[in-house]
């Protein structure tokens, strides 16, 4: 089991890993090419036997805003103050390795040497105790209620302060 840098090279399999992992969540290759090439340092790709086997993306954000579904960015806001972790997804093969642990370490450690005082993402699939387990808490956010329905009744923003 490897994470390792995604390269444009491994947009394809993320495109099929996201179909199979977050079928209510539809997103287009685009995307995945924009949020690569904006912020390259935070796209991780997962091997297993030399298989494709999942992918994280984040990316610096806004806190108390939150990027659409299956949207452009255009561009990273620039006096971001949260590291927005924007997908994470493992094939079935994956689940329950530390895969998903692996990971989450590595991206909030990035995020502290990058400076930055918390990481963020929007909980969804029964995601919560997970989240919980890596000490992100839910954010009551009233403003950013109808974003986070468009995502799916369930979903919860949550953060976790990195220091």
């Amino acid at each position: 089991m490897h994470w390792r840098a995604m390269t444009t090279l491994d947009l394809p399999a993320v495109e099929t890993i996201a179909a199979a992992v977050h079928p209510a969540f539809p997103e287009d290759l685009a995307v995945f090419v924009e949020r690569l090439a904006l912020y390259p340092e935070g796209a991780r790709f997962l091997e297993m036997n030399g298989q494709p086997a999942g992918y994280a993306v984040a990316h610096p954000w806004r806190d108390g805003t939150l990027p659409n579904l299956n949207a452009l960015l255009g561009a990273l806001p620039e006096a971001a103050d949260t590291f927005y972790l924007h997908d994470l997804a493992l094939v079935n093969g994956a689940r329950g390795t530390g895969a998903a642990a692996m990971i989450v370490g590595e991206m909030l450690r990035h995020a502290r040497l990058a400076g930055f005082g918390q990481m963020s993402l929007v909980a969804v699939n029964g995601s919560l105790p997970f989240w919980y387990k890596h000490g992100f808490r839910a954010v009551v956010a009233p403003a950013l209620a109808d974003k986070l329905e468009s995502y799916e009744p369930a979903a919860r923003l949550m953060s976790r302060s990195l220091g």
